[in-house]
């Protein structure tokens, strides 16, 4: 998950603030601070919430038009890296919820702690995926 990040930071920084929350496509498209954004979040959602059965309160669609710095960025990731390495050990010692309510959603059925985080794997480096191509078309655009 710190690769994955890592790399989405990357291409924060070389986007800069003046275009990291700038739509490469306009309004249907995402912004890479914005992906940032909901990356956090998906992170938090599935291991913290469905895995370790923290409340959330997650509005989803509002993670799409959020903005910011690509320094409040970093700073997000750094909460989110820090949440996540304890949530991890909380897994490896067996802390994890029972109520399996969210698990049914993963694929193949596997209901696992590790279909969780694979999941949530899986998910950073679509997104990170994204942020390449909206980087480049913001590049390309000028």
């Amino acid at each position: 998950m710190r690769h994955a990040f890592r790399q989405m930071l990357e291409v924060a920084e070389r986007l800069g603030d003046d275009r990291v929350n700038e739509r490469p496509l306009g309004p249907e498209t995402n912004a890479v601070a914005a992906l940032v954004v909901h990356c956090c979040e998906v992170t938090e959602f599935w291991i913290g919430h469905v895995a370790l059965g923290r409340p959330s309160d997650r509005d989803r669609e509002s993670e799409f038009s959020s903005t910011a710095t690509v320094s409040e960025l970093h700073a997000m990731v750094e909460k989110t890296l820090v949440q996540v390495g304890e949530d991890l050990a909380a897994i490896d010692e067996g802390r994890t919820q029972s109520d399996r309510a969210g698990r049914q959603f993963l694929e193949g059925g596997d209901e696992s702690d590790g279909a969780i985080v694979l999941h949530v794997l899986e998910e950073l480096y679509q997104h990170l995926g994204h942020m390449e191509l909206a980087a480049d078309a913001l590049t390309i655009r000028g």
